[in-house]
C-alpha cells in the first residue's frame, strides 16, 4: 500500500515522492494520532473515580504509545517530505520554512502542487519510471 511506502524508504532522503505517497502517509499518521487521542480520552478516569482513588493505567499506556509513534515516525516523515519537495525540483531545505511565521502554511500549499514532469536533478519522474535520466 502506498501509505506504508515511507516506512520501506525509512531514511532515504534521495529521489522523489508523489503526492499520493506523501498524503497517504500523512493520512495514516493523522488517523493513528486521532485514534490514540480518542483512546486516551475515553480511558481517562472520571472525577468520581479520581476522588475514590480508582486509577486505570490505560491512559498512560495510550500516551506512551503516542509518544513512541511520534518518535518512530519522525525520520520517515522528514524523508518523505524532503522527497516530496524534490519532486517539485526544490531543495529539502525548504522544510525550514516551517520555523517562520506562516511558513508552515506555505509549505502545506507546496506539498499540494504537482511535481515536475519528466526527470529533474533529483531523479526520474515517479509517475513515469521508464524515462531516461538526463541529469547525470
Amino acid at each position: 500500500m502506498i501509505m506504508f511506502q515511507p516506512l520501506a524508504r525509512y531514511a532515504d532522503f534521495t529521489g522523489r515522492a508523489r503526492r499520493t505517497e506523501y498524503w497517504g502517509w500523512t493520512l495514516l499518521l493523522w488517523t493513528l494520532g486521532v485514534l490514540l487521542l480518542l483512546f486516551i480520552g475515553f480511558t481517562a478516569p472520571s472525577p468520581e473515580a479520581e476522588r475514590l482513588g480508582v486509577a486505570s493505567p490505560l491512559p498512560w499506556i495510550g500516551t506512551l504509545v503516542l509518544i513512541v509513534l511520534m518518535f518512530a515516525a519522525f525520520i520517515p516523515n522528514l524523508a518523505v517530505s524532503v522527497r516530496r519537495l524534490h519532486d517539485q525540483d526544490k531543495s529539502g531545505w525548504f522544510l525550514l520554512l516551517s520555523f517562520v511565521p506562516l511558513g508552515g502554511l506555505i509549505l502545506l500549499l507546496m506539498m499540494t502542487f504537482a511535481g515536475t514532469k519528466g526527470p529533474n536533478r533529483f531523479g526520474n519522474d515517479p509517475r513515469n519510471q521508464g524515462q531516461a535520466e538526463i541529469f547525470a
